[in-house]
């Protein structure tokens, strides 16, 4: 599969359209939230993306399709004292698991990284996902900064206060 990488363009009918569509099926997905993307958060997600100031959204295309897409962020690490790439969202249409979109952009994304001058870049996968843990290891990923101390990622939920008292 020949795939080409593009940063993004929010103001691009198509990118805006291959965002939504992406990350839909990837929310669909079992191994995603298990269910689309609620009405809403299709309206508001590319102008989400969009006004987020350190937002950096890649889209994989094969054949003028989109196929693939690499939500990041920017951060700070405050141990090496320079920017780090966060990898937030990495996800691959079904059809075309395995043929080398994920790690095409993968490098694309430590291409960025790499301009930008960052020290790591950094990602969460669910312990389940076999395939996704597969591409991170043969791409040098590891459990933790020097993989002596296995990391967590934790959440907390925050329930939108606008609709509670």
């Amino acid at each position: 599969m020949n795939v080409e990488i593009r940063e993004a363009d929010f103001a691009d009918p198509v990118h805006r359209a291959a965002i939504v569509d992406v990350l839909d099926s990837y929310s669909a997905d079992p191994i995603g939230a298990g269910a689309p993307l609620a009405v809403d958060v299709r309206a508001r997600l590319v102008d989400g993306l969009r006004d987020h100031p350190t937002a950096l959204v890649l889209l994989a295309f094969a054949d003028r399709r989109a196929v693939g897409i690499a939500v990041c962020f920017f951060g700070f690490s405050t141990f090496q004292a320079r920017p780090l790439l966060n990898i937030h969202d990495l996800a691959v249409l079904p059809e075309c698991r395995g043929s080398g979109v994920g790690r095409a952009l993968l490098h694309a994304a430590e291409a960025h990284a790499r301009r930008r001058g960052c020290g790591r870049i950094t990602l969460e996968v669910r312990d389940d996902n076999a395939r996704a843990r597969a591409l991170y290891d043969s791409f040098g990923f590891v459990d933790g900064p020097d993989n002596s101390i296995a990391t967590r990622f934790l959440s907390k939920p925050l329930r939108d206060h606008r609709s509670h008292d």
